[in-house]
């Protein structure tokens, strides 16, 4: 079977997952993804897609993923492990829709303004 290819963005991380049939390996930056990923939740969060169509233990995945932190890095193979099992199966794509998995996460980094010194914060105002 050929293998298919999703993508995958958070913030500024973005993740390839390549999906095939298999017995539930998943390898992030050619580790394991326990080993990958210092936290638990962070581990669970990033599978959770598996979970919800439950096709735990039926696919194998390699992922490819840069930028960004820990949180936008776990956001993004999320969204890329939801694509691909669409890909592989078309009837997953209302419960993964409904669920909100197959939704990009828009929010960015706003950008720092002129005459602050952070995005929003301003300086200190001194009436004399």
């Amino acid at each position: 079977m050929v293998d298919k290819i999703a993508v995958g963005r958070r913030k500024t991380s973005v993740a390839r997952v390549v999906i095939r049939p298999g017995s539930g390996k998943i390898e992030v930056n050619g580790k394991d993804i326990n080993e990958y990923f210092p936290t638990k939740f962070d581990v669970l969060k990033a599978i959770e897609p598996l979970k919800v169509v439950d096709a735990m233990g039926k696919f194998d995945f390699k992922v490819n993923v840069q930028g960004g932190g820990t949180t936008g890095q776990v956001g993004a193979i999320s969204l890329g492990i939801a694509r691909a099992l669409v890909l592989f199966d078309p009837e997953y794509r209302p419960t993964l829709r409904k669920l909100g998995y197959l939704t990009r996460d828009p929010r960015m980094v706003e950008r720092k303004k002129y005459g602050q010194p952070k995005a929003r914060k301003r300086f200190q105002f001194s009436k004399r």
